[in-house]
């Protein structure tokens, strides 16, 4: 397209390309900007010399990160979450859109739709504050159900062993019913002389997921695998810091909030540092969605590109 005609596709249609631009400004100002400040990761950044004028150190900071008696320590607590919530958090939505798809009563599709959709509308501090109270060793519900077993009390903020299980699984029940819109939205894409023909066949409603709605969903399963694993290192930061305290670090620290102890709250704050640390994080992050996109194409299925 010359610059003529676009100008005159823009003129012709303005308003879309009016919002088209409002995201796009969010890209470039948010995500494609802070890419310049990048390279403090290789500079012994001095805040009076600027990010120009700091000198170079190469792999320095990279290499004081890989020699720290934290590293191993940071990227297993990240990987063991990232992993966890993926692998227990993916199958949810599925199983509650397929679910869904079946209800004939209205009334009681919309009333679980809403039940399950709810959590995820509840801030990350309040959602917090709650499991802390549902968890409270004395005043906690968790404790007194258990009380009637004649079980606990236990304090399972203290517990590092428990931090894991209990992130992801609040993390399973905030999101699991706003995940589901999508696979519902794919599930009504499916041409229903599908169902018409399997019924007619004698299928069964589980014959049919497993043959009809399953491989209907696929593509749109993968392809959010694959996102889902591009973030996969972005464990959710406000809530695991809100999460911690000094009982359970052990097993909560991970490298977001590391970065954020390191590059802002430490007394001593170290930019080229914490930079290096994100830096080496998002590399990682890029590797695995590479090489889960390329496994999509290998197996015939799906991929980003």
């Amino acid at each position: 397209m010359t610059g003529l005609n676009l100008w005159k596709d823009i003129r012709r249609s303005w308003q879309l390309y009016a919002l088209f631009a409002l995201p796009l400004l969010y890209i470039i100002i948010f995500k494609y900007m802070p890419m310049y400040g990048a390279q403090i990761a290789f500079k012994e950044f001095n805040v009076i010399k600027g990010i120009g004028g700091s000198p170079w150190v190469g792999f320095a900071q990279f290499e004081r990160f890989f020699h720290s008696h934290e590293f191993w320590r940071l990227l297993r607590n990240t990987l063991v979450i990232s992993f966890y919530t993926l692998l227990a958090s993916f199958p949810f939505p599925i199983i509650l859109a397929l679910g869904l798809n079946y209800v004939k009563n209205r009334r009681f599709k919309n009333t679980v739709q809403m039940i399950t959709y709810a959590p995820y509308f509840i801030s990350l501090v309040v959602l917090v504050g709650l499991l802390l109270q549902f968890l409270d060793p004395r005043t906690g519900m968790i404790n007194t159900m258990l009380g009637w077993f004649g079980l606990g009390p236990y304090h399972f903020m203290a517990q590092a062993s428990w931090f894991k299980s209990i992130y992801v699984w609040s993390h399973i029940w905030q999101n699991t019913g706003f995940a589901c819109i999508i696979y519902l939205a794919a599930l009504s894409g499916i041409d229903p002389a599908l169902h018409e023909a399997a019924v007619m066949d004698g299928a069964t409603k589980v014959q049919r997921m497993r043959h009809i709605d399953i491989p209907g969903i696929l593509p749109i399963a993968v392809i959010l695998l694959i996102l889902n694993t591009g973030q996969m290192l972005e464990t959710g930061f406000e809530k695991i810091l809100l999460m911690q305290n000094a009982l359970n670090l052990r097993s909560s620290e991970v490298i977001d909030t590391y970065v954020y102890k390191v590059g802002i709250v430490s007394q001593a704050m170290n930019f080229s540092y914490a930079t290096a640390i994100g830096l080496f994080k998002s590399v990682i992050g890029f590797i695995l969605l590479i090489i889960v996109n390329q496994t999509a194409k290998q197996l015939k299925q799906e991929s980003l590109w």
